[in-house]
């Protein structure tokens, strides 16, 4: 096989006149296979299962043991040929299936769950946008109700503000 890699998922490239082509060419499908709309059994796992199935995935834990040692953090996936790995790239993201969410590896970590955006957008509203100022609440006051109304209309406004109710 080759020793030429691609930059990103680190596949194995042909080269001109190689022999057994089809051992490298193979070897990429496998990791593609792992790397390409990933989902995994578990995450941070150290210890590789003693039964695994060809297909099953899992991300490695930062004190990896056995057949995954020096594989840290990486996905691992176990095909006819053995463990297959890829490394962990910021951006990065997989589903769990124990956990029903997706992690994304980013600053040398999986974060499980976490979405980050500016806003979010269905249907083509914007129903979240960026935080505004706090509400400030009511405190003392001779008539309760005034400032019950006025705080109830400092609700309703952050939330028309957001897209969360209409205006």
């Amino acid at each position: 096989m080759s020793d030429d890699i691609t930059p990103r998922l680190a596949l194995p490239l042909l080269q001109p006149g190689q022999a057994q082509k089809e051992t490298t060419h193979n070897e990429a499908l496998a990791l593609l296979d792992l790397a390409v709309q990933a989902s995994v059994l578990a995450m941070g796992t150290n210890v590789p299962p003693a039964s695994p199935v060809a297909g099953n995935a899992w991300i490695v834990g930062a004190a990896p043991t056995g057949g995954w040692v020096g594989q840290p953090r990486s996905i691992a996936g176990w095909t006819s040929g053995g463990w297959r790995f890829v490394a962990a790239r910021d951006g990065m993201a997989v589903w769990s299936v124990a956990d029903e969410q997706v992690a994304r590896f980013g600053g040398g970590a999986w974060t499980l769950g976490v979405l980050a955006g500016s806003r979010v957008s269905i249907g083509g509203i914007d129903v979240v946008g960026a935080q505004r100022e706090a509400i400030v609440e009511p405190s003392g006051g001779i008539v309760a109700d005034l400032e019950a109304r006025a705080a109830i209309g400092a609700i309703l406004g952050a939330l028309r503000g957001h897209g969360l109710i209409s205006v």
